[in-house]
């Protein structure tokens, strides 16, 4: 007699799983090469994965399989599940809110902007990806926000910052050898001075992309040590919490990642549910307490924006 044919869906099951283990374990060595560094930014996918895979051993009452599956999704959920850690501070006063937003400098969808920061109504405003004809279709706010700093450019990586209230020792600083602008300013607002770092790393598209991308969070710490207020850092850093890369400029800034209490958010792409991964970041120092922290609405860009309401307790001296 002849065997019964396996079961197509083990030996695509196997495949899958082997796939999972290899890219989970190669997200560990991004710091090592480049390529290595873009499989750490999918920890929430591959956990899905591995859900249905587990779902797959346990109805095919494979035990062992689906030990070693529950054991690689908790390898991965354990760089999520820190996100879901601690709850948020209750306000004791009217809360500052930030607003970061990529444009997309392809986008040309200005209503669409407009009404989401007329809707989200912020009181700082960094906007990336400006060109200077995004620069000239946002002049409309200059009333709302009559203090702003910006370095437009054709290309993605224009950047503005628009306030409600006065800036000082405002800046464009390049951070690495990137050449891209990052914008350094302090804030005054009634509840104390923050000093604002504004920023945009190249994507990692290639080893020479990576490569300045990695310098320019190499060097940010440094410009965070460098303020005399506590620091709000704003940007689309082109990297994931799970990246070596991003843990690396947390730790040696100082600063603390704004989503944590709040649940993994990705940010990026809107156009991809299965794929979003969080590339946009407020970072904080532990003087500025967040809120809230949510995802805005589709802009018609590739980027979601973030929102952050935060306030400032003991002002750095």
């Amino acid at each position: 007699m002849k065997k019964a044919p396996r079961f197509p869906i083990d030996g695509i099951a196997s495949v899958i799983g082997i796939g999972l283990l290899l890219a989970s374990l190669l997200g560990f060595m991004g710091r090592t090469f480049w390529f290595f560094d873009l499989f750490s930014h999918f920890r929430v996918q591959y956990m899905q994965v591995c859900l249905i895979l587990i779902g797959i051993a346990l109805w095919r009452r494979q035990n062992k399989r689906a030990v070693a599956l529950i054991l690689l999704a908790c390898l991965n959920y354990a760089f999520v599940l820190p996100l879901y850690v601690g709850s948020p501070a209750l306000p004791t006063e009217k809360p500052i809110r930030a607003m970061l937003m990529n444009l997309n400098a392809a986008n040309g969808n200005t209503k669409q902007v407009l009404n989401a920061i007329r809707t989200a109504d912020p009181d700082l405003l960094l906007l990336e990806e400006a060109t200077p004809k995004w620069a000239a279709a946002l002049a409309v706010l200059n009333e709302d926000y009559p203090h702003h700093i910006a370095e437009p450019q054709d290309g993605c990586f224009g950047i503005m910052l628009l306030s409600k209230v006065p800036l000082a020792h405002e800046k464009i600083v390049t951070i690495g050898d990137s050449g891209v602008p990052s914008i350094v300013t302090d804030v005054h607002f009634q509840q104390g001075t923050i000093s604002l770092i504004g920023t945009h790393p190249l994507p990692p598209m290639g080893a020479e992309y990576s490569k300045r991308r990695d310098m320019q969070l190499i060097e940010l710490p440094y410009t965070v040590m460098n303020q005399k207020h506590p620091v709000l850092l704003i940007g689309d850093l082109n990297v994931s919490p799970f990246s070596y890369w991003f843990r690396r400029v947390v730790s040696e800034s100082g600063l603390k990642n704004s989503m944590k209490g709040f649940g993994f958010q990705p940010s990026w792409p809107s156009g991809n549910r299965f794929l979003r991964i969080p590339l946009d970041h407020v970072l904080h120092s532990p003087e500025i307490i967040i809120h809230n922290r949510v995802i805005g609405g589709d802009v018609g860009s590739d980027h979601f924006p973030v929102i952050v309401d935060f306030s400032i307790t003991s002002p750095r001296m």
